[in-house]
Parts: structure tokens; C-alpha cells; sequence
């Protein structure tokens, strides 16, 4: 009788090319995207040895981070961003590898484009030069971030070396709440852990409340899971995952779609696995949630007071440090505080899920006179829908612009960076020190919190504003 395997048991170790003793495996990659910032290191390491590209065919090359949300018919101002996306384009080209760069109809988040194209499916492994790939694993795939000479790797061997992780399952029954979103089953999952309490693991969402969730939310989910110390977080795939992925672009046809199924309908963790860890949650507990310090773990239910220094884990100079750079304090309320700046996007929070759940909170209001809003939406087919579901009319009327795709505020690499000393609520998925610009202090939230935000100018619970929201 064989053992009994978890999903990511199964994926992974069906993509094992050779196991090196005592050390680690040798992993084959079905999918490697790239963009522009950890790439041309890794394609000069090619041209100087003279290696090609393995499989070009494997590989997709969008622009993302670098590039401006305004105006991207004009060349990029910034010379180090222009260099970085025409290094892209001309290694892409060189190599026979897909491009889709600005003003190409497909180009945006990378994170975003690959589900939307199909290029992710279930079973699959895929590799970035971003921390964030976790995304990709809601589809049942393994997908975790490498680093730049790890690009290289696979660029010319279609194989990374990887350790292979520990396992943890995460549970969560139950039903949310009204204003309670993925983003907040997420936030809420790494206020418990804390940002390294996965760490060396490979995470397994279940339960009712990931199968009852959309596959945008699921995205959500896993792309956060890098914040808690996860190397990935996955789901198993289900019928609403086969059929968001039917009839995309890269997916099979015909009868390699029915050879896709028989193996994706066995991706699932068997009656009896063992994790090496195995966490339970009750998903009514959950309320909209909030950060209020400097990493993505100093999260807490928007109702409640900041905690004090002797009732978290962790050192207290620390604690003191992060609540002082955000200009906050022990025992407080986060509700009423005044905000700068709202941002809705990333590969986060930037689906059109997240831009009708944000519509349906300032549908009728108008824009508060202090806040300025970055909406950005995470691809053009996103960008499409916007418009297509009257969701820019709702917008417009109520005082919002939409800008055009890319990363923008998430990671101030363009222009699109918050002052110093400014205070944002941000759908994105980190709020270091400086993350959205020098100084900037950052709130992470939900679009649900961030509408709320962007239409009273301070710090709000979204449920005192919600008329209906299914």
C-alpha cells in the first residue's frame, strides 16, 4: 500500500530530477517568469559563459516594477528604471522569450498576468525573481520566489537545487463576517503566526473558508504567505479552479485538456498525511483587520486598541521603535487617525475583485479632500473590466482616478512613492520601514478598509459604511 501524500508531496516530488544525499533536490520548473529587476544580472551571467535559454518556451518576461502608472506612452524619466526595462525587452528578444512590456496589450503584474493567460496551472511548478510567486501556489502549484543567480539557474537548466520544505496545514472553518475579506483571513492568519512562524514550511490552506472562496481571494492568500516566513502556501484545486483556468490562452485544448484533468483532479492531500505541522482557526472570529507597525505581523481586528508592549512576543525596544516610527502608541485606537494617502493595487489587492469590492463602499460618496488615491489595477484585461462593468463611472463620480498597470506604491520603485512622514492604507502586502517611499509609514488593509479610508480621510471601519455586500 503506498503512503499517503500531501498535495504538495505529490507536485513536488513528481518534479524531482535527482536527489543529491544529505543534500538538496534537484527540481524541475514548469513555468519561470521574469521582469525586469532580477533578470539582467542572471542573463549577463549567461552571456558570459555563452549558455541559451534552455526553454524559452517556459519562460515569460513582463514589465512590472519599474514601470510608471501614468503617462507609460512617454519614455521613463528615471535612467535606471529606462535601463532596466530595455535590458529586459533586448534579453528577451535576444533569447526568443515572450515579452509583454509597455504598451503590449498583455503586459502587467506578474503575478497578475500569469493566472490571467493561463500560464499558471494546477500541478505545476513556477519560479520568480519575486518573493511574491507564492500567489501562483492557489492553483494547487508550487511557486516560491528565487534569487537572481537562481534565475540564472533556471534559465539555462529549466532545474533549481531546493532543499525541500517542511509541511504545515492551516485550517480555517466556519463563515466571515460582513466586510470580511481574503486579505483579512490573511492578515489575521500572520498576526498569529507572526512574520517567521512558517518559516521553513510549505503551507497548505483548507477548510471551508478557502473553499468557499473565489479564486482572486485565494490569490490573496497565498501571495502572503511569504510574510508570515512561508517559502509558499497552496490550495487544492477544485472545480472553480478548473474552471477559472479553462480556455485561457496557455492552457491545453482538446485532448490535452482531458490529459491536464485526469492529473490535476488527483492533486489533493490524502485521507491520513501527516504534516509536520497543523494549525486551526475559526473563520467567525475574524473581523476586518489592520496594521499598525512595521511588518505585516503587527496586525490586529480594526476595533481594537493597539497592544501594549508587555502583551506581544518579541523584544520591547523593538516594539517601541516600530510604534515610534509610525507615530503611534501603546493602548490606542487606531480608529479616527488621519490618513494621507490610499493605495488600491499590487499583486496583491489589484484583481478586479478587489476594484468591485472598493467601488462598493464609495458608490454614492465622494473622495475625502485630504486623501490622495493611487488606483491601480494589476493588468489590462483588469483595466478592461473596470470600465466594461461601469466600476471607472463609480469611481469617476466620486471624485477617483484610475492609473494604468503596473506595481506602482507597493515596493518605491517608481514613481508612484508616498512622502516622507505621509500615512497610507495600502491593499498591498508589506509595510516596512520605507517601503512605499523614504520615511512613508505604511497601513496594510483590505480594499473594503481602504475605501473607507479613501472616502472619510481617516481610519474607519468599513461595516459602518456598508449598505450590503455580498
Amino acid at each position: 500500500m503506498s503512503a499517503k501524500k500531501t498535495l504538495f508531496d505529490k507536485v513536488w516530488d513528481s518534479h524531482v530530477v535527482h536527489k543529491i544525499q544529505d543534500g538538496p533536490d534537484v527540481l524541475f520548473i514548469d513555468r519561470h517568469m521574469v521582469h525586469e529587476v532580477t533578470s539582467p544580472v542572471a542573463f549577463l551571467g549567461l552571456k558570459n559563459r555563452n549558455i541559451p535559454v534552455m526553454h524559452p518556451e517556459k519562460t515569460f518576461a513582463t514589465a512590472d516594477h519599474n514601470t510608471p502608472t501614468i503617462n507609460q506612452h512617454l519614455p521613463v524619466k528615471d535612467p535606471l528604471s529606462a535601463n532596466q526595462l530595455k535590458m529586459l525587452e533586448e534579453n528577451a528578444n535576444e533569447y526568443g522569450i515572450s515579452y509583454w512590456g509597455l504598451g503590449h496589450e498583455k503586459n502587467g503584474i506578474v503575478h497578475v498576468v500569469g493566472p490571467e493567460y493561463g500560464i499558471t496551472q494546477p500541478g505545476a511548478t513556477i519560479v520568480c525573481g519575486d518573493s511574491h510567486t507564492s500567489t501562483h501556489g492557489a492553483f494547487g502549484a508550487i511557486a516560491f520566489g528565487i534569487g537572481t543567480s537562481e534565475v540564472e539557474m533556471v534559465l539555462a537548466t529549466q532545474c533549481i537545487m531546493q532543499p525541500k520544505p517542511k509541511k504545515m496545514r492551516i485550517n480555517i472553518n466556519g463563515s466571515l463576517s460582513k466586510g470580511v475579506t481574503p486579505k483579512d483571513v490573511a492578515l489575521f492568519i500572520i498576526s498569529q503566526l507572526t512574520t517567521s512562524g512558517a518559516t521553513g514550511y510549505f503551507v497548505e490552506y483548507a477548510g471551508e473558508i478557502f473553499r468557499n472562496m473565489s479564486m482572486e481571494g485565494r490569490m490573496t492568500v497565498c501571495n502572503l504567505s511569504i510574510e508570515m516566513g512561508a517559502r509558499g502556501g497552496m490550495i487544492a484545486p477544485d472545480e472553480k479552479t478548473f474552471e477559472y483556468v479553462k480556455g485561457r490562452e496557455f492552457t491545453p485544448k482538446g485532448a490535452d485538456w482531458d490529459k491536464a484533468m485526469a492529473y490535476w483532479e488527483t492533486l489533493y492531500t490524502d485521507e491520513g498525511a501527516e504534516f509536520d505541522k497543523e494549525l486551526t482557526f475559526d473563520g467567525s472570529k475574524i473581523e476586518p483587520m489592520i496594521t499598525y507597525g512595521t511588518n505585516p505581523g503587527m496586525g490586529m481586528g480594526i476595533s481594537n486598541d493597539i497592544p501594549k508592549a508587555n502583551e506581544i512576543q518579541g523584544g520591547v525596544s523593538s516594539y517601541q521603535k516600530s510604534l515610534k516610527y509610525m507615530d503611534f502608541n501603546e493602548g490606542e485606537s487606531m480608529m479616527g487617525k488621519p490618513i494621507d494617502f490610499v493605495f488600491l493595487g499590487s499583486c496583491t489587492n489589484g484583481r478586479i475583485e478587489d476594484f468591485r469590492a472598493f467601488a462598493s463602499i464609495v458608490k454614492g460618496r465622494k473622495k475625502a479632500d485630504n486623501v490622495t488615491a493611487w488606483l491601480v489595477p494589476g493588468s489590462h484585461k483588469v483595466e478592461a473590466a473596470i470600465k466594461e462593468e461601469g466600476i471607472l463611472d463609480i469611481l469617476t463620480e466620486a471624485g477617483f482616478e484610475l492609473r494604468e498597470p503596473g506595481c506602482s506604491a507597493c515596493l518605491a520603485m517608481n514613481d508612484d512613492k508616498v512622502p516622507a512622514g505621509k500615512l497610507a492604507v495600502s491593499t498591498s502586502n508589506r509595510n516596512f520601514e520605507g517601503r512605499q517611499g523614504p520615511g512613508s509609514r505604511t497601513i496594510l488593509a483590505s480594499p473594503l478598509v481602504a475605501a473607507a479610508a479613501a472616502v472619510t480621510g481617516k481610519v474607519t471601519d468599513p461595516r459602518e459604511l456598508m449598505v450590503e455586500f455580498a
